[in-house]
């Protein structure tokens, strides 16, 4: 089933064709489109070691990566690898890297005083500091325009700078750096590498990485395509998977939501962002039964800011054992929305009943409902008033929406139905945000432009971005 396994030319060499290619390529900028967990941050690390540890090396490495964990990881590579190569280096920890101490690194200080200063990915961290740059996952951080242009100018006294990434969206900084390549000439003269899961499969990677597995794992036994089949079939959608491994950045003209907005939203890996700190509590609850997710999403407002504690997914569940999840939250929180389309109806009523009319809001997703629903999770992305976790699956959710205008121009919000729902996590998102707000779903719409009259006694408040229907 599928073709035989690819077994590398040279079953002892260290690194794969394309590990290779990146690790001798010694331009002055480098940039690497990629696939996930093909092992490139492993080889980069080989890369800054072997040239950090030359007893004419003139630079230090200063690594972006995208959080602490990383960061610390990154540099257990290189450790792994300036012992594997008999080079003696000191691990001296979690030093400061700026006089006022705001910015600290993970140091390795090579024999001859060089040192590879792997940090997160705060770009004022790079201000100031000389020699070569690596930006690991870097279509990850949340203003990668403001990292290039501060990383850049640490290069001018020699050094190069690696960026690594996989793609998030089409209209990221990083997409734009390639589309620059293809299309402009290359002004940067960036030297340009990609490499998909399928071209990391033809050189041999399969193979690689059984070495390592236990001899039990299931993928012992894959070829290439089925190996290839099994990663696609893990992935949250189709645009998922095309943009994770396979370099095809997602389209952010269909989208309602761009990826980069998206991420420049989520909390960093690793925080634990389900703990409660006192502020008050808003839950959307999105109703569905059996093709499409009952989602409960709980907002605690601390500030002006919404931080997501709680995500539930229920499926195949009946109606009692529904409740059973969702009204707890109902009881804790200052005000809720829930939806009463179709099946909703009965959840909603009941809630009411128990809850009471203002607490619990039913909201029926008629056209201009969902256009007063959907708006405000844009605008509090933009206005980074809002904290989601870091999740494929939520990050599809939130992807598939899409805004229409018919040809009577009446703008429709859809969403593709997948296997994993039917955007039931951005709705859910949606009716919390609507909850805090606390207006009636049915009593909004867009603004209009204030009419000009030539005996008004008082002018329109022209700082409201909604109005009441009823006004």
């Amino acid at each position: 089933m599928g073709r035989a396994l690819v077994i590398p030319k040279e079953k002892d060499a260290i690194f794969l064709p394309y590990q290779a290619r990146w690790i001798y390529d010694t331009s002055r900028l480098k940039l690497m489109e990629k696939s996930r967990q093909i092992g490139m941050s492993w080889s980069t690390a080989y890369g800054a070691v072997s040239r950090t540890a030359l007893v004419s090396a003139k630079h230090d490495q200063w690594v972006s990566s995208r959080d602490d964990i990383q960061a610390r990881l990154f540099l257990e590579d290189c450790k792994l690898w300036a012992g594997g190569i008999d080079l003696a280096a000191r691990d001296l920890g979690e030093l400061a890297i700026d006089e006022d101490g705001k910015h600290s690194a993970y140091v390795l200080r090579m024999s001859n005083g060089k040192r590879i200063n792997s940090m997160s990915s705060n770009p004022d961290a790079q201000a100031g500091k000389r020699g070569g740059r690596i930006l690991d996952e870097f279509a990850l951080h949340p203003d990668q325009r403001k990292l290039w242009a501060i990383a850049y100018p640490g290069i001018t006294w020699g050094g190069n700078m690696e960026v690594i990434s996989t793609h998030r969206g089409s209209k990221s900084f990083f997409n734009g750096l390639i589309r620059e390549y293809h299309e402009k000439g290359n002004p940067k003269r960036i030297s340009l590498h990609r490499v998909t899961l399928r071209d990391a499969l033809d050189d041999g990677f399969l193979w690689k990485l059984q070495q390592s597995l236990p001899a039990d794992d299931e993928r012992q036994e894959m070829t290439e395509a089925e190996y290839f089949d099994w990663v696609k079939s893990g992935c949250a959608d189709e645009e998922s998977f095309l943009q994770e491994y396979q370099c095809e950045p997602a389209d952010d003209e269909a989208a309602f939501l761009e990826y980069e907005l998206i991420t420049s939203c989520e909390y960093r890996a690793g925080t634990n962002w389900q703990t409660l700190e006192g502020g008050e509590l808003f839950v959307g609850v999105d109703i569905g039964r059996k093709k499409d997710l009952t989602v409960i999403w709980v907002l605690e407002k601390l500030g002006d800011v919404f931080f997501t504690r709680e995500v539930i997914c229920l499926q195949n569940m009946k109606k009692s054992d529904q409740e059973k999840i969702i009204w707890p939250w109902l009881e804790r929180a200052r005000r809720s929305a829930i939806d009463s389309t179709g099946l909703g109806i009965g959840w909603a009523d009941d809630a009411q009943d128990k809850y009471g009319k203002y607490r619990v809001e039913a909201v029926n997703f008629s056209a201009p409902v969902k256009e007063a629903l959907a708006y405000p999770v844009r605008g509090n992305m933009e206005d980074r008033t809002l904290r989601i976790p870091d999740d494929p699956k939520i990050r599809a959710d939130l992807r598939q929406v899409t805004k229409q205008v018919t040809t009577a121009g009446n703008i429709r919000f859809t969403a593709e139905r997948t296997p994993d729902g039917h955007a039931d996590r951005f709705w859910a998102l949606a009716l919390a945000l609507h909850a805090a707000d606390g207006m009636p779903a049915s009593k909004w719409r867009p603004a209009e432009p204030p009419r000009q009259e030539t005996s008004t006694p008082s002018e329109p408040d022209l700082d409201k971005d909604w109005i009441s229907a009823d006004a």
